[in-house]
């Protein structure tokens, strides 16, 4: 069935005039919410001590940062995290989740269209609108329309919206990178903590060794009359205090494979396998600069940067909410009472006009809500700046520990290459007859318990190394380019 096309609708400009007079009348009558402010301001670089770097830009870290300790089970083990980890798995999901809402909040600056079909049997009464016969009867009547509406964002408020909505995405995003760095990074530090206690084992089992090589000797000089009874006694008491030493390790180790297990969101039992080897892993060397633009590239500064952001579009969008919404409303279909002429030509309809709508008096809570999106605005810069100084922070202590950890790796190694000079020595006098092999042993204590310091010290290095890793973004690429909103503020 054909039917003529609709006529464009016409508003004669006495009638726009009439609108804008009426909209600058409202606007005038309408409270606005200037004097409300934002009043914390963000850190600047200087507080912190920090000065841009000239020199050129570096990678460190990379995005596979755990590829320089050249273990192909730690890289396994950290895949296995990133995939399976369901602390990660929330966050992902949260991400995704704010990703909608910052769609649905695009879809406000778009044109609404819609679909209504309706058919309603019912009795109009005789003392309405419609006289008999329509008045007092029963009919159908049917409704087949295209509804249409556009909101004209003049104030900006639909647009704050999505900025606000976009800011919680991208802080979103941001957050779950910064859980991704911090599984990689607790994975990685509880494979270098569980690498320290097989290498501690193994210095244990060498002591319990040579403990109880002392204790025979020991026996056999008391059975000679060359030892007294004490100094059996001493000897044979060391031997508990190392098996007690060895249990204490074995507990470790258990708790550091549940650890590890659990970060790979798996049983208990799925590290049980695991046994790094302390001295195979390479010592990585630390970059000697580090410019103050790496704080920049840490996810959680840059969820609080976004957060920040989003706050401060809140607030622009609760100070829009004092001002006029326009929009326009339109619709085109058949409507007719019963199914006979439903269809027909004359029973198409349209319709179209402007709708306006201002808030004149809502008893303050306009204002009110204007005044909490503001100290949420300042809560949230106030975040941002306490996650940029727990940045400089933890990244000064990671620099420190690592490198307090060289020198003392330095003089560890020089006393434990004394050490076995020492060793050598007595041995070489053993064997010339010139002393006994209790003095061996004695000095080969002294081996076993710097081996032991060693272990504790390469193994803390490499977990620092971690530590500083994650105080610089795990290799997040963040964009380094300062929202809008905060950039603009002094």
């Amino acid at each position: 069935m054909k039917t003529s096309a609709l006529p464009a609708p016409a508003f004669p400009p006495r009638r726009i005039g009439a609108l804008a007079a009426l909209a600058a009348l409202l606007l005038a009558g309408c409270a606005g919410g200037g004097q409300v402010q934002p009043s914390a301001q963000t850190v600047r670089a200087a507080q912190l001590g920090l000065v841009a770097s000239p020199a050129s830009p570096t990678d460190f870290p990379r995005s596979d940062w755990w590829a320089q300790f050249n273990d192909p089970e730690l890289n396994r083990l950290i895949q296995q995290a990133l995939a399976d980890n369901p602390s990660l798995q929330e966050a992902q999901a949260r991400m995704r989740q704010a990703q909608a809402a910052a769609g649905a909040a695009r879809g406000s600056l778009e044109p609404r269209l819609g679909a209504r079909l309706d058919s309603t049997r019912q009795r109009f009464s005789e003392n309405d609108i419609y006289p008999p016969p329509l008045g007092g009867g029963m009919y159908t009547e049917n409704q087949a329309l295209l509804e249409g509406s556009y909101e004209f964002d003049f104030f900006g408020r639909n647009r704050a919206e999505l900025e606000a909505a976009v800011g919680q995405a991208r802080a979103a995003e941001a957050r779950a990178q910064a859980a991704r760095v911090l599984l990689a990074t607790n994975v990685a530090a509880s494979y270098f903590n569980l690498a320290r206690l097989e290498a501690v084992r193994a210095v244990l089992e060498r002591s319990l060794k040579q403990r109880q090589d002392i204790l025979r000797l020991v026996s056999e000089r008391v059975r000679e009359g060359l030892e007294t009874t004490l100094q059996q006694r001493r000897a044979q008491a060391e031997i508990p205090q190392i098996r007690l030493q060895i249990e204490q390790n074995v507990q470790g180790l258990a708790e550091a494979r549940h650890a590890l297990a659990a970060l790979l969101g798996r049983g208990p039992q799925a590290a049980d396998h695991l046994a790094p080897q302390l001295r195979a892993l390479p010592m990585p060397t630390l970059p000697q600069t580090l410019p103050a633009e790496l704080i920049g590239r840490r996810a959680d500064v840059a969820a609080a940067r976004w957060q920040a952001q989003a706050a401060l579009a809140g607030v622009s969008a609760a100070r829009a909410a004092f001002y006029p919404n326009i929009s326009l409303n339109a619709f085109a279909g058949y409507t007719a009472l019963g199914f006979s002429q439903f269809l027909a030509a004359g029973s198409h309809a349209y319709g179209v006009g402007p709708a306006l709508t201002l808030p004149i008096f809502e008893g303050g809570k306009l204002r009110a809500e204007l005044r909490g999106q503001t100290a949420a605005a300042d809560a949230a810069i106030d975040r941002y700046n306490a996650a940029v100084v727990n940045a400089v922070r933890e990244v000064a202590d990671a620099v420190s520990n690592r490198r307090s950890l060289e020198r003392q790796i330095k003089e560890q190694q020089a006393a434990l290459k004394l050490a076995k000079d020492a060793h050598g020595l007595a041995q070489q006098r053993y064997g010339a007859g010139l002393g006994n092999y209790l003095d061996v042993l004695g000095v080969d204590n002294a081996v076993l318990q710097l081996e032991q310091l060693g272990a504790g010290l390469k193994a803390q290095a490499l977990i620092d190394d971690v530590a500083l890793i994650r105080a610089l973004g795990g290799g997040y690429a963040a964009d380094n380019t300062p929202p809008n909103a905060l950039a603009a503020r002094p």
